[in-house]
């Protein structure tokens, strides 16, 4: 049964990962998400099988067949009076899997390497392990099978167990309980600051290209991660800080100035992320307007001087919209080069190009 069940289950893994790229593209994909699964529509999987035919007739290939050739019937002719099909049509099958295999998933397809943690690991407590028996304790904690272990060791010493008669009443000195010890084990935690331009260049899809990207973002790194936390910047002229359902749905026009965003991840790094605890991940979206040459000189320096230095990655995403000049990627570009170590840049054009993204943002491992 469980060789089935895995024989199932990397069937299952082998169809996704065939259509890994529409997965990826899909936004349906999300809404099918749960706390720890997503449940992935997949065609559905036909075992091959034997039929047994009792049907004695010579069959094609089997002897002499009709020496006429068959007369073949149009596409166009319909036989009179036809009714409506009644036959089963066909339909997909949905499957349960982990956000962990789809991580997996992901890695394997875009070969991601593992991610090495910087920083000093935080003892953190993970469980309670039961390693012992003891004599006093919660009810809850009872160990039944030693209780009455115990109680039949003491009614033989007494004499007062009967074979015939086999009852078996424990009294208090003959119970056991379980005894548990906190276990720990170090542990490294990360944060992920994304920011995004909300401003009247920005349209729905753009804003629909951000959401897909970070889902995949955050599935791969809630693998390399115990504890991860998730901050959401938005911004036109000025930048705030909002929940996830606002980050991805608010609407606002305006200018922009790119450089509010980076001063206020900034004041959150500093504030609760010291980069000697914290591997800290920094994912900016925007259509490459920005309001002024002064505006991005100043966002250059504090990506030098401020930002690069704290962050285990910064990665900018570019979509591109009719209002979009573009022009913030060719002055990274210009200012790091396009094979910057400390940053990296991937323009997302399309829903296609979402998983080329995660490969030019993740494939670093770092």
């Amino acid at each position: 049964m469980q060789t089935d069940l895995n024989r199932f289950k990397k069937i299952v893994k082998g169809k996704i990962q065939k259509d890994l790229r529409r997965f990826i593209a899909n936004g349906d994909l999300i809404a099918r998400k749960g706390e720890k699964q997503v449940r992935i529509p997949i065609p559905r999987i036909e075992l091959p099988k034997f039929k047994f035919n009792t049907d004695k007739q010579k069959k094609v290939g089997q002897g002499d067949g009709p020496q006429k050739p068959g007369k073949g019937k149009g596409q166009g002719e319909k036989k009179p009076g036809g009714k409506p099909g009644q036959e089963a049509g066909e339909h997909e099958l949905e499957v349960d899997v982990t956000l962990e295999e789809l991580a997996q998933i992901l890695g394997d397809e875009l070969s991601l390497p593992k991610i090495e943690p910087k920083g000093d690991a935080r003892l953190e407590a993970t469980r309670y392990k039961y390693s012992g028996i003891i004599r006093t304790g919660p009810e809850a904690l009872r160990h039944n099978k030693r209780t009455f272990k115990e109680a039949l060791k003491r009614g033989l010493i007494e004499g007062s167990y009967d074979p015939d008669n086999p009852v078996i009443i424990p009294f208090k000195s003959d119970k056991r309980y379980r005894s548990f010890k906190p276990e720990y084990k170090p542990t490294t935690s990360a944060v992920i600051l994304y920011m995004m331009d909300v401003s009247g260049s920005m349209g729905d899809e753009q804003k629909e290209l951000v959401r897909l990207t970070s889902f995949w973002i955050d599935t791969w790194l809630r693998t390399q991660y115990k504890g991860l936390e998730q901050r959401y910047i938005i911004h036109d002229a000025s930048a705030r800080e909002v929940d996830e359902k606002h980050f991805y749905r608010t609407k606002e026009s305006g200018g922009t100035l790119i450089s509010s965003a980076y001063k206020l991840a900034l004041d959150i790094i500093q504030k609760d992320y010291p980069q000697d605890s914290w591997n800290i991940y920094c994912f900016q979206f925007s259509d490459g307007d920005n309001w002024s040459g002064n505006d991005t000189n100043e966002c250059i320096q504090l990506l030098k001087e401020k930002l690069f230095p704290v962050s285990n990655l910064f990665c900018y995403g570019q979509g591109d919209s009719r209002y979009g000049s573009g022009q913030f990627l060719r002055d990274l570009h210009k200012a790091f080069g396009s094979e910057s170590e400390d940053l990296i840049c991937s323009q997302i054009k399309e829903r296609g190009n979402i998983m080329d993204a995660i490969k030019d943002f993740l494939g670093k491992g770092r």
